[in-house]
């Protein structure tokens, strides 16, 4: 933030509280300034990192970190996997399925299942890799694809990271894409389950 900015900031925020005490007295502006540390509290919550992100570790050789925000179970996605294997001459495969928990499993602590879902595309996909002749390690990762991708840069250094999503429908794998492809500072490709690829 410009230096300039922090002033105004403080401004925005103490003006309308010194005016609500003027108004209405103590209650009144008490509540104006509660309201704004709630919101204060709010918008800070909210507020994720848009810094890069890049693999922690500069080791040799080509890695390819696959997320998986659906099972690869596609044939044509399958070959298309590999064949951007065989072309990077990758060293390493991870497969990464983040967790998807529900809002209700969420507030129950209950993620078990979605623990197992992810495990159960995992195992899917390296299977399905495997019959293509494409070796891979797996991971369960975190519910947030962005979040998970960069947790997993901290300990695989890819140079390269393929997100496979069924379609452009899927709002979390299209906002992640996006996201993906302005922060990351290695190769990032959106590969669409049968169908052309970003």
């Amino acid at each position: 933030m410009a230096p300039w900015k922090l002033p105004l900031v403080v401004a925005a925020i103490a003006v309308p509280i010194v005016f609500a005490f003027y108004v209405g007295g103590p209650g009144v502006g008490l509540a104006m300034g509660a309201l704004a540390a709630v919101t204060i509290v709010v918008a800070a919550a909210r507020q994720r990192p848009r810094g890069a992100i890049e693999p922690l570790g500069r080791e040799t050789g080509r890695r390819t970190l696959v997320v998986l925000a659906e099972p690869l179970e596609d044939p044509e996605a399958i070959e298309r996997i590999a064949a951007e294997v065989e072309r990077e001459r990758a060293d390493e495969v991870l497969l990464l399925s983040p967790v998807r928990i529900g809002f209700l499993d969420r507030w129950a602590s209950d993620v078990e299942g979605a623990r197992e879902e992810a495990q159960r595309r995992l195992v899917i996909s390296v299977a399905a890799l495997a019959a293509a002749g494409v070796e891979a390690e797996a991971r369960v990762g975190d519910e947030d694809l962005v979040q998970a991708v960069e947790d997993q840069l901290g300990s695989f250094p890819a140079t390269e990271v393929i997100l496979v999503s069924a379609d452009r429908e899927d709002e979390d794998a299209a906002a992640a894409a996006d996201e993906l492809r302005a922060r990351l500072r290695v190769e990032f490709r959106w590969l669409l389950s049968g169908r052309a690829d970003r």
